[in-house]
């Protein structure tokens, strides 16, 4: 089948996709840590929703724009509009170099695959545009068909950006499909015997068939689910931060322990939170908070 082909074919670039991966990811990481707030911003913690995949259909739409113009032999039009996808390409850049910087495995070796074609679809359409304000019918026509073979570069890039996304999972909240039961369940701390949580510093519990990360602060034990919603890191080998905030060890993100509310990105989603309180002849239960 042809998608068996086109992951083959995807595969076989691992000998360049994983060195010169780790090489831009090493980069963009340091850029990016240095840079909280711009992250934030390019990630879509503000939004809810990584912007990435938003702004990647501008300019594939008016990209596709340029060849119509083109058909209809309305050069100027098309010159401009191909300026205007041009633009809207390195937007999209900048919010996918952001995802960039904290994409791992797989997922990173396919997404400088997609990052690099989209790079040489870039470099196409500057000299198409190039050839366009040059002058002569030759240096125009260069610059249609040109046009044409970057949107169809473009095209498998985008391809690419949606294996990404679709088949490895990367952005994509590790708790879209976890269920808000009410019903109290019995809880059981890892590390203590008794059956007692140790104060100030986050430990492991098993509520069920999910795996809670505990902060017992006075009486109150504060609860939220393991796996970070961002990557799937383990926020009970996280750090406390300011009391009442976690931070997971694989790429920072952010959680209050009293809600799940994500502070810091990469992470664009909250984190499940759960209830704790203890149970009638000892020990603790809990539920998911609603």
């Amino acid at each position: 089948m042809l998608f068996r082909f086109l992951t083959r074919a995807m595969d076989a670039q691992g000998v360049w996709t994983k060195p010169l991966g780790d090489l831009a990811h090493r980069f963009l990481f340091w850029l990016f840590q240095g840079l909280p707030g711009i992250r934030d911003l390019l990630v879509g913690r503000w939004l809810g929703h990584p912007p990435h995949a938003v702004l990647t259909d501008a300019p594939i739409g008016i990209l596709f724009l340029v060849i119509v113009f083109d058909v209809i032999d309305d050069p100027g039009a098309a010159a401009i509009t191909l300026a205007v996808g041009i633009l809207a390409m390195l937007a999209a850049a900048l919010a996918g170099f952001a995802d960039y910087a904290d994409t791992d495995g797989k997922a990173r070796e396919r997404a400088t695959l997609h990052s690099s074609l989209m790079l040489l679809a870039l470099v196409g359409y500057l000299v198409s545009l190039a050839f366009r304000l040059g002058s002569g019918p030759v240096a125009s026509a260069a610059g249609v068909w040109l046009s044409v073979l970057s949107f169809l570069v473009l095209s498998a890039a985008a391809y690419v950006g949606g294996d990404v996304v679709y088949v490895l999972g990367n952005m994509v909240s590790r708790h879209a499909f976890r269920g808000a039961g009410t019903k109290w369940i019995a809880l059981e701390p890892a590390e203590a015997a008794s059956g007692e949580i140790p104060e100030g510093r986050p430990i492991k519990g098993k509520l069920g068939v999910n795996t809670l990360v505990l902060v017992r602060q006075g009486e109150r034990v504060l609860a939220l689910h393991e796996t970070c919603a961002h990557a799937g890191g383990p926020l009970s080998e996280g750090k406390l931060v300011d009391g009442g905030i976690i931070e997971c060890p694989w790429h920072f993100s952010r959680y209050r322990l009293a809600d799940g509310h994500v502070v810091r990105g990469p992470s664009v989603y909250d984190q499940p939170a759960y209830e704790v309180r203890r149970r009638e002849g000892g020990g603790w239960e809990a539920r998911r908070q609603a």
